[in-house]
């Protein structure tokens, strides 16, 4: 009987065991629910504010392009001041100055292309320099040998078949070398007046965290975005975008405990969402540092920015 009783107990002891283990394996690959809405304090001047971040997961199309309209709105308030990033003073320049910011910052095109636009001014001059001499001037920006075969060759072409003048068609503009959609984007809205969706990474990156495309091909971000705005804001929204995320939503830590659209975004939370911690990652004027150009407009400086420095001045 005694013995019975063991083999009973044992018995029981073994399978609450098992039940243990199981229950364990159970929690241990049991799926983190996502909840429908993000909360989180954000400390304001008057106290505490709560910011809700919505997940539009059901997001209707209506509802998208209002959210989308809105958050523009609202980026055009903060940076009213909002322009291309690089310094130019012809569509020749700018089309150069595009090619040359490839895997590298506005900042460092501007500081080399002063002593580039010198010794060369025309797409005369530059089809006929001599190589050694340019890629020596684009050294500071990377890739010097290619952009130097880049902006030579688009400066050739300039002369060989549209008279020296930078086309104002989006056809004509990505024929030349080293231009993309992209950079025939810039030159068209910043040049030409005409408007055109600049998808860069920061462009990229933003509308994606905003939950405006799933896309990642920047062709395919390009038709989404733009069937949200009228075509008479694409020029802009491309500036507000960058801005906010060159100053604000970075890439790797994003300063959301500062960003003015933060009860618009869904990825709220992501990055820093302490004020006064966010704060500090400002970058460029928002953060009392200089911007990108050498030779900014006046509403840029009238709004408290600063003008970055030349090349070697440190």
């Amino acid at each position: 009987m005694a013995a019975k009783k063991a083999a009973t107990t044992k018995a029981a002891i073994k399978k609450a065991g098992a039940t243990s283990v199981t229950t364990k394996k159970a929690i241990k690959k049991k799926p983190v629910a996502v909840p429908e809405k993000a909360t989180a304090d954000v400390k304001g001047a008057s106290g505490v504010k709560t910011v809700s971040a919505k997940a539009p997961a059901a997001e209707s199309r209506t509802a998208l392009v209002r959210r989308a309209r809105r958050i523009n709105r609202e980026l055009a308030e903060v940076f009213p001041y909002a322009h291309p990033e690089l310094d130019f003073d012809n569509p020749f320049q700018l089309v150069v100055a595009t090619v040359l910011s490839a895997q590298t910052t506005d900042l460092r095109v501007n500081q080399t292309t002063p002593a580039l636009f010198a010794k060369y001014p025309t797409p005369e001059d530059l089809a006929a320099a001599n190589p050694e001499e340019v890629e020596e001037i684009l050294r500071p920006t990377g890739f010097f040998r290619a952009k130097t075969k880049s902006v030579m060759g688009l400066s050739k072409a300039l002369v060989e078949n549209y008279g020296g003048e930078v086309p104002g068609r989006l056809e004509e503009l990505v024929k030349l070398p080293g231009v993309g959609r992209k950079t025939a984007f810039v030159v068209l809205g910043n040049a030409f007046g005409r408007p055109g969706i600049t998808v860069d990474t920061h462009f990229q990156r933003l509308v994606r965290r905003w939950q405006w495309t799933e896309q990642t091909d920047p062709d395919k971000i390009e038709a989404e975005i733009g069937a949200l705005f009228p075509k008479s804001d694409w020029t802009d929204l491309s500036h507000h975008v960058i801005w906010h995320g060159r100053r604000i939503c970075h890439a790797r830590k994003p300063a959301c405990g500062a960003c003015p659209i933060a009860p618009l975004c869904p990825a709220y939370g992501e990055g820093e969402t302490d004020p006064e911690k966010a704060k500090k990652l400002l970058k460029y004027e928002k953060g009392g540092f200089p911007g990108q150009r050498l030779n900014p407009p006046q509403s840029y400086l009238d709004a408290g920015g600063k003008p970055a420095p030349p090349l070697g001045a440190g």
